[in-house]
């Protein structure tokens, strides 16, 4: 017997939803069989098989939410197909299926059970291997204190045995042949309280509460790690639009049944030639030092129900505008219909968040990581400026580069915004 397995589509992916099965009980599957359709946080894609058998049971119904991967999905078997399968939930029912661990009788060894997943002070699940907790057991080693090696950061052997001779930093229990106490909770940083709606005044039956998706989560864990672990500043700019809007007519008029060029198509050409100027500003924070990347791969915002998503331009420094304005237009269409593949949506080295079109003025964007900076750019507004002593009218924007200053300091983002805003004032410097 042979488990089908939930797999990770992306680097980052926890877990996923099974959206929908292409394959049923009986069926005889080979590797590179497409059997189910999984849906991210970002996306919807289809699966793959990688082994070869006869599908003998499922066991998680299409429409379960929140798979971890790993999880066995499926089984294949080499014969006839198994006569029970598991109930099938009501559709009202979303939760992921989820085994809990047994409390073992008294009388059973304790060999006979599997050991229950450890889980670290704040309740979070540590995921490591059956002979990895076993060992961690017996030798007294804190999973919470342990980093996983194994595939997706699953402890695994070779990690508790590698702490195993180090000094224990809490009093550790007796075997576990014998009964144990509650052992004291290793020493961690204090998690700030998550007070309830009504802990905080808003009265019960006063709101409706929709839940969490994927997509929702992930991007409330990301800007949070982001907005509080990576040090930040904003550098704001206003920058004249007039000789931008007039090249925009001419090189739509020359373009003639191509994809129309927008400002913010002119946006990310000017912004990826700026960081080929200024290489310093187009880089990565890393413990080992700053990554300084080739290309200016343009990661462009996107708004989609129930969040954000970041489609790239890759090696955008050296596409014509035709070509960012199709490419712009076709990941940002896929983007709303969640049909990006990971590598459409991971990976930029810098990132604009375009919300001019809603009228907003100015605004500062949180730092997608591992990017150096993001541009966030505003309305094109008519507004009172001076030229040569005199009063005068011409439309401006105001951008905001939020920087990481481990990478992008101020002098970095200020040549920066000088080489972003002369192309922006005058076009014809963005292709000499």
């Amino acid at each position: 017997m042979t488990d089908i397995l939930m797999p990770a589509l992306s680097p980052t992916m926890e877990e996923g939803s099974l959206a929908k099965w292409l394959i049923k009980v009986g069926d005889e599957i080979k590797a590179g069989d497409v059997i189910a359709e999984i849906e991210t946080d970002k996306a919807t894609m289809e699966v793959e098989a990688v082994d070869e058998g006869v599908v003998s049971a499922i066991l998680v119904p299409e429409g379960t939410e929140g798979v971890k991967i790993n999880t066995p999905i499926a089984r294949l078997g080499g014969g006839e197909p198994a006569t029970e399968t598991p109930a099938q939930p009501s559709k009202a029912e979303t939760k992921p299926i989820e085994t809990k661990p047994e409390e073992p009788a008294s009388a059973a060894p304790a060999s006979t059970k599997p050991m229950p997943e450890p889980k670290d002070a704040g309740g979070d699940r540590i995921f490591a291997s059956p002979l990895a907790r076993r060992l961690a057991t017996q030798l007294g080693v804190d999973l919470a204190s342990v980093e996983g090696s194994g595939p997706h950061g699953r402890i695994v052997r070779r990690d508790v045995e590698g702490l195993s001779g180090a000094p224990a930093t809490e009093p550790r229990a007796a075997p576990a042949t014998a009964p144990v106490a509650p052992a004291a909770a290793p020493s961690v940083e204090p998690r700030r309280e998550v007070k309830t709606l009504e802990q905080m005044g808003i009265a019960p039956g006063s709101y409706d509460l929709v839940p969490l998706d994927g997509m929702k989560k992930t991007i409330a864990r990301r800007m949070t790690e982001s907005f509080r672990d990576v040090p930040h500043f904003p550098l704001t700019i206003d920058i004249e639009l007039d000789a931008l809007l007039a090249a925009r007519t001419k090189i739509n008029g020359a373009l003639a049944n191509e994809a129309r060029v927008s400002v913010n198509d002119l946006v990310i050409k000017a912004a990826a030639s700026a960081l080929m100027r200024v290489p310093a500003a187009n880089a990565s924070y890393t413990p080992d030092g700053i990554a300084v990347h080739k290309h200016a791969d343009i990661a462009m915002a996107v708004a989609i129900d129930g969040g954000l998503i970041t489609p790239i331009i890759r090696a955008a420094e050296g596409k014509g505008l035709a070509r960012i304005a199709a490419e712009t237009k076709d990941l940002a269409e896929r983007a709303r219909g969640r049909k990006l593949k990971p590598e459409e949506y991971q990976g930029g080295t810098f990132s604009i968040s375009n919300l001019g079109m809603f009228g907003i003025k100015s605004f500062t964007s949180i730092i997608n990581e591992p990017q150096g900076a993001i541009l966030s750019v505003g309305a094109g507004e008519k507004r009172p400026v001076v030229k040569n002593g005199e009063l005068a009218v011409a439309t401006v924007m105001s951008v905001t580069l939020t920087c990481d200053h481990r990478v992008v300091d101020g002098a970095i983002g200020a040549r920066w915004l000088a080489a972003f805003k002369a192309m922006i004032e005058d076009p014809i410097t963005m292709i000499v």
